[in-house]
């Protein structure tokens, strides 16, 4: 006799200890661009060999299993987590172990996003969305956080900074490159006013990263500054929360219809539900988050290594390569939603992620550096500040009209060529020569700066 079909609806190891939420058009705010776009790697599972099982625990775990590890176009890289794993005790070569671990990264990223989105289900859209806007670049705080662990204050500076350099400037071109071209004789048009929200807060980050180095610039490099610069890094990091916060409130309570994910990018799915349970979904994102921990201090442990090893700068590897395969499936998902003519969620994705890193991840950084008695500020150096700058401003130029061709994104895409060309040729970090000229060391007059 045939097994019935499998219903999701009504699974009962899908419910476990609580009752979910079935997303309808009027929670659909609590699905943000950033769930969406990881969504468009995900699979689905076929649950009908499962569903034979007899033993209710066994079957619960299976159903999970399946969902959270093969549920995902990125499960080929799993077995890269067991290797970096494996190569770190072993002492493999130290590149070896930062380059898997820099591989077993990409499937988690986005497994997190999913976790985030399935405990919306039970919890509503307004948790849902203060998870995603805290978990949503959950790998660059934690790779910071061992970076500042370790006091390998330039590897934390690159890393955000190239998160928010490759979000602005790659993957948003790309996203405007891909969907132009997908949309060849005519515009593609999106929101203006999400992306002029985005905007000014990026400008208010740029503005607080800008006069710590103004600062030490007009001052010279003496103690006082460097201690005048320091602090004030730390305030403007207090109002950079601040900011944070009220943006959450903005785009979760008075102003939440312009953060809405696009709808038609969800039709023939007039109901949506949950496919693992609460508890299932926060053990799973626990756990990963703790292999995303483990993995991070592999990062930071060998970056230097695999610098040496490949004849690549930190600096470059850093604020090119780390961001580009930690955030891999969220960009492929951006770049989808381009070429479909979904624009809002790309820059939702773009914009929405540079944000949390400049106005979030940042300033949390700086004060967790300041509870540790470790001396971060927001001086993130002339070129890269000016890289920063030159970013922000092209981007804003590009959206300023609310419509798009592949002529814009092509722009930004080369603006991020020429950029990661400027660090491809850097092999001493920018603030060490600058040090260094200050000192005479290399036999240049401290005048020349």
């Amino acid at each position: 006799m045939a097994a019935p079909p499998i219903q999701q609806e009504t699974a009962p190891w899908l419910l476990e200890n609580g009752s979910y939420k079935v997303l309808t058009k009027e929670s659909h705010h609590g699905r943000t661009a950033h769930n969406m776009s990881s969504s468009s790697l995900r699979k689905k599972s076929d649950l009908t060999l499962v569903s034979k099982v007899q033993c209710g625990l066994l079957r619960s775990f299976l159903t999970n299993l399946q969902e959270v590890i093969l549920g995902t176009k990125l499960s080929i890289l799993f077995p890269a987590i067991p290797l970096a794993i494996v190569a770190n005790y072993c002492n493999f070569g130290r590149p070896w172990i930062f380059a898997l671990s820099l591989l077993a990264l990409m499937p988690l990223a986005e497994r997190v996003s999913f976790l985030t989105e399935q405990i919306a289900y039970f919890t509503g859209p307004t948790v849902g969305g203060l998870l995603n806007a805290t978990c949503g670049n959950a790998t660059e705080l934690i790779i910071a956080i061992f970076a500042l662990c370790q006091n390998k204050i330039d590897v934390v500076k690159y890393s955000l900074l190239g998160s928010i350099l490759s979000n602005l400037l790659l993957v948003l071109g790309t996203s405007l490159f891909c969907g132009g071209l997908g949309t060849l004789g005519k515009q593609q048009k999106y929101d203006r006013r999400q992306a002029d929200v985005n905007m000014l807060l990026l400008f208010l980050g740029l503005l607080c990263q800008l006069l710590p180095l103004l600062f030490r610039v007009a001052g010279g490099y003496t103690t006082v500054t460097t201690v005048a610069a320091l602090q004030l890094s730390r305030a403007s990091s207090i109002v950079m929360l601040v900011a944070y916060v009220v943006y959450i409130v903005f785009q979760l309570w008075t102003h939440r219809q312009l953060f809405e994910a696009d709808e038609e990018a969800g039709e023939g799915q007039e109901e949506e539900t949950p496919v693992i349970g609460f508890w299932s979904g926060f053990v799973w994102l626990v756990g990963m988050t703790i292999v995303i921990a483990l993995l991070s201090e592999y990062v930071v442990a060998t970056i230097e290594d695999a610098s040496n090893s490949w004849g690549l700068s930190v600096s470059f590897i850093s604020i090119i390569l780390l961001p580009i395969v930690g955030n891999a499936a969220e960009h492929a998902g951006a770049i989808i939603f381009a070429f479909k003519d979904k624009l809002d969620i790309s820059l939702g994705v773009a914009l929405g992620s540079s944000c949390q890193i400049s106005m979030f991840v940042i300033p949390v950084c700086v004060i967790v550096a300041w509870i540790a008695g470790i001396d971060m500020d927001l001086n993130f150096n002339t070129v890269e500040t000016g890289c920063l700058a030159v970013a922000i401003i092209t981007t804003a130029f590009t959206l300023q009209d609310g419509t798009s061709n592949y002529l814009k994104g092509l722009i930004l895409l080369l603006c991020y060529v020429v950029i990661g060309a400027c660090f491809f040729v850097t092999t001493t970090p920018l603030s060490k020569i600058i040090l260094y000229c200050h000192l005479g060391i290399l036999g240049i007059p401290s005048r020349v700066r």
